[in-house]
Parts: structure tokens; sequence; C-alpha cells
């Protein structure tokens, strides 16, 4: 087994004291991918590439002008653009497509001498919390193998959990890489809507999507912050701020209010396990001189709704370029232009994301769209305000990542309900728009990971990253 190695501090230190290179750290990921080939995290590996990359960094690093990311490899979700490398959104209708360009976080990510060695299998165009809608099948948790990894950015989640590589991008819509990270026992950061460049990410729900990174540490979630934030060109959404360097300046935070949903407690379809995980924390935050009180939200039932009417109605939107004209799958049985449309559609989809694509379609038509979207959109304003001011008087709002441990493959698939419930806990920072981060809180008696959320105000992602540093030494 190779060596788990907790941040890239650590393996820094290594390749200064030449303990360890660059092109043996991706030598050991390789023997780890194939090793763990059945987990299925991987849609593609760039080996030859990886390997070639890494010589070239050892070098650099020999001359003394390696970036910061040096010694880091990624693997990125299979809906982020690379120049020059398939990327298909794990979706038939996207097959045999090669990205034109790079997206920006790609770009500095490579700047910083960062290492890609593959595109992660997630959930068909992100619209999963299994990793099971993917058109090259579930991904398995390292954990247990009968057991899901969570999802969308599932591969991406187990690529790091069995130490294929040693952290990974994903992205963030409603708990894309909080919940797999949870279910797999590591940091999942998602941060305020507008801190990271959307451009080269196929989009799924514009308002809502984010960029996130899966680490092993704080310090690592910090760094990859530092590397991708801030403005860009190309995506006119984002937010004009500075980027400070996120990952020099952790500190030890001061005593906090803290606000725990008294919901995750009370209702009966949180898991027992993940209950007593989250008093747990509660009595050591309390013991540590910290307030922590619970409080009650009123929207609770209205969070999955408003998320979904809005993220299909905008995933209608988004998918509607993909048509069989312009590139990817197209039926070898279309005989017009209307036959074009239908079968390539019909075929190149799987069955969860044409039924978002349906339902976002419904709540846009006319005689509908204000039933359901204009009232989802209002539902969304009051649950952000609502979220704001719990955040004026409390620094966090504390949750379990998701209702229950990682549940068996196959169970999402009977009823698609059960998949929608398990982001009750994280898309209150989608609609909100703020920034947090899941953070492992042990195992339960199977042995299964566990994870607790934290939410904090918009652009407050420092005293996020510096209180989980020191929540996860509790």
């Amino acid at each position: 087994m190779a060596k788990f190695y907790s941040s890239l501090n650590e393996i820094k230190s290594g390749l200064q004291s030449g303990k360890i290179s660059v092109e043996g750290l991706v030598k050991n990921y390789l023997k780890q991918i194939k090793l763990n080939a059945h987990l299925n995290a991987f849609n593609e590996v760039f080996e030859q590439e990886a390997l070639t990359r890494a010589n070239n960094i050892d070098s650099r690093i020999e001359l003394g002008i390696a970036g910061k990311l040096a010694g880091m490899v990624i693997a990125i979700k299979d809906n982020i653009c690379y120049k020059g490398h398939k990327v298909s959104a794990s979706s038939k209708i996207l097959e045999g497509f090669t990205s034109i360009y790079s997206s920006t976080i790609v770009e500095r990510l490579l700047a910083e001498d960062a290492i890609i060695i593959g595109r992660c299998n997630c959930d068909e165009f992100a619209m999963g919390a299994a990793n099971e809608t993917s058109y090259f099948g579930p991904v398995k948790n390292y954990a247990d193998n009968t057991k899901v990894s969570g999802g969308s950015s599932g591969g991406s989640a187990v690529a790091v959990q069995a130490n294929m590589c040693h952290a990974a991008i994903g992205t963030d819509t409603g708990g894309s890489v909080r919940q797999p990270a949870s279910f797999c026992g590591l940091i999942g950061f998602k941060p305020t809507y507008g801190r990271i460049s959307r451009h080269g990410i196929i989009a799924y729900a514009s308002s809502f999507d984010q960029v996130g990174p899966i680490t092993r540490s704080v310090e690592d979630a910090a760094l990859l912050l530092e590397v991708m934030a801030g403005p860009d060109d190309y995506d006119s959404t984002l937010a004009q701020k500075t980027v400070s360097s996120f990952s020099k300046e952790l500190k030890q935070p001061g005593k906090k209010n803290i606000a725990y949903l008294q919901e995750s407690l009370s209702s009966p379809g949180v898991d027992t396990e993940v209950k007593n995980a989250l008093i747990k924390y509660i009595d050591k935050l309390r013991a540590d001189g910290h307030t922590v009180k619970p409080i009650a939200f009123d929207y609770l039932d209205y969070l999955v709704p408003a998320y979904y009417i809005l993220a299909m109605a905008e995933a209608s939107s988004n998918l509607a370029r993909y048509d069989g004209v312009h590139y990817g799958y197209r039926s070898p049985a279309a005989i017009d232009l209307q036959s074009t449309y239908k079968r390539s559609r019909s075929e190149g989809f799987g069955k969860e994301v044409k039924r978002r694509i349906m339902l976002g379609t419904f709540v846009l038509s006319a005689g509908y769209y204000d039933a359901y979207y204009a009232k989802a959109q209002k539902a969304r304003r009051l649950i952000r305000e609502k979220t704001e001011n719990i955040l004026k008087e409390y620094d966090f709002i504390l949750t379990p990542t998701a209702p229950e441990p990682a549940f068996a493959i196959g169970k999402e698939e009977k009823d698609p309900v059960v998949m929608y419930l398990s982001d009750i806990f994280t898309v209150q920072a989608s609609l909100a728009g703020a920034p947090a981060i899941s953070l492992p809180a042990g195992n339960n008696s199977k042995g299964l990971p566990l994870g607790l959320q934290l939410l904090a105000g918009q652009f407050e992602e420092q005293e996020l990253l510096n209180f989980s540093k020191y929540f996860l030494e509790l």
C-alpha cells in the first residue's frame, strides 16, 4: 500500500529531503489506480502525460522555480474542460468529445505545477447524490464496495479516499462535493458562489454551480482555494474580491457562537449514529468554551423542493445545447432534423437527466411558471434572508452533512426521492450562496465514514477554514 500523505506540506518535506520524487509519487498513484480499478473512480487516466510532467516538475524543484502546488497530484471531475482531453460529464451524449480549451481552474492549477492524473467518474451531468446515474456505471465506496460513493463528485472523492491521487476537484451544485466527501471520510469544501470561475465547467444549474476541492487536510483545501479563486474575464458572475493567502493565514479561532439545527436531532429521518456524532461534537465544543445553541429553521421543509425546482429549470435550459447536431452523440437512426433531435437526446441522455429536463421544462412552461418557478425563487430569497439573519447572530451553522452514512448501491434507483432528500442539509448553503465545508467525524459501528457540515456567511472562507482546522483537532 502506497503511503498516505495527509497534506502537501508533508509531501514537500519529503521532496526537499530527497526521500521521494514527484515521478515516484505519480508512479505510486498509478499503481493504486490499477489496484482499485474495480471502484470505477476514473473515466480516463492520463498516465504518460502525468509521468512526463512529473519529470519536468522534479527538474523545476531542483532549480528552485517550482510553483506552490509542485508535488500535488490532482484528479478532476469529468465535467471540467482540459484542452486536448476528452470531457463527457459521464454522459453518452458527449461520447468522443474533446475539449478545445481549458477551464480557468485547470489553467490556474497547471500554472502552479499541479499534476492532473485523470478525469473522474461522476453522476451524469452532475445530477445525482450517489454516482449511480453515470453512463460508465456506479462508483463504489472504498470503505465498503457494496455502498455508494456519494454524488455527484463520487469518483473524485473515492480517488482521494483510495489514495489514487492526493486531492481532487469536484463541482458542488446542491452538495455534490460535500456529500461524497462525507461518505468517504474526507474534507469537501464549497466556497461562496462567485468565488471560483465557472468558465470551462459543463453547466448544470448556473446560479448554484461552484467548484470545490476534496482533500485530506484543511491546509490543502485552503491552498487550492487560494490558487483557483479570483476574478476571471471569462466569468461575469464572479465576485471582484481580492483573494487572500488562505493557507498562510490559517490561525487559531477565538471562542465562537455556533447554531445547530434542532431538526437534525429531532427528525426521525436522521440516522441515530449521525445524531450521536453531532451530539458528541456539540459537547466537545461547549466543553472548550464555545456557545452552541439549537435553532429552528422555519423553511426546512422548503429547502429541497425550492432547490430542485430551480436546479431542474436551469438544467432544462443548459442542456438544450446537446442536440446531436453540433457535437457529441448523434443517433444513427436519425433521418431528418426532427428525428436527429428526438432520437439523439432520447438515446444520449440517461433516465435521471431526462427526468430533470422534463420536470424543468414543465415548471418553466406557460401556466406553471408562476405556480412553481416564480414561487421557488421567492422561497429561495426567504431561505437566504433567514440564513443571513442567523449568521448575524452566530458565526457558524452546524449540521450533519447527510442524514445517513453511505447507503447501498441500487437503493436510489428504486426511489429517486431518496436521492433528493439526501441533500436536505447541503442545499441550504447552495440556496444562500454561502460557503460550507464537510468535515470527517469518525465512522459508524459498521466502519462507514460520517461527516458534519459547517456553514458560514458569504466570503467568510478564512474564518470557516480556521475553525475547520481547529474542529478536526478537537
